[in-house]
């Protein structure tokens, strides 16, 4: 019965509730810009690991090598995506 019980979920779940408690106190303590945005980006890209290895089980199988390669090149377009929109929209570059 003890191997049924989803320990590694319940765990993450508490995890993901902890990091959201964190970015939600930003908002209730006077902190300059740089430190919430810091703390928020922290709390933002540690929680969507944890649901990304927790919830999405990328590190169960063989190729999770592949699968984080692929992630890493996602977010390698997004960045680039975003920074180049916000040259041609709001830098005027």
């Amino acid at each position: 019965m003890k191997e049924l019980f989803p320990v590694k979920q319940i765990n993450g779940f508490v995890a993901s509730i902890l990091l959201t408690v964190i970015a939600l106190s930003v908002i209730y303590f006077d902190l300059s810009f740089n430190t919430a945005m810091a703390i928020l980006l922290i709390t933002a890209f540690t929680q969507a690991f944890l649901q990304f290895v927790v919830f999405m089980h990328a590190g169960e199988t063989d190729d999770k090598g592949f699968i984080f390669g692929k992630v890493a090149f996602m977010m390698f377009a997004s960045i680039v995506t975003i920074l180049g929109t916000l040259l041609l929209f709001l830098w005027d570059m």
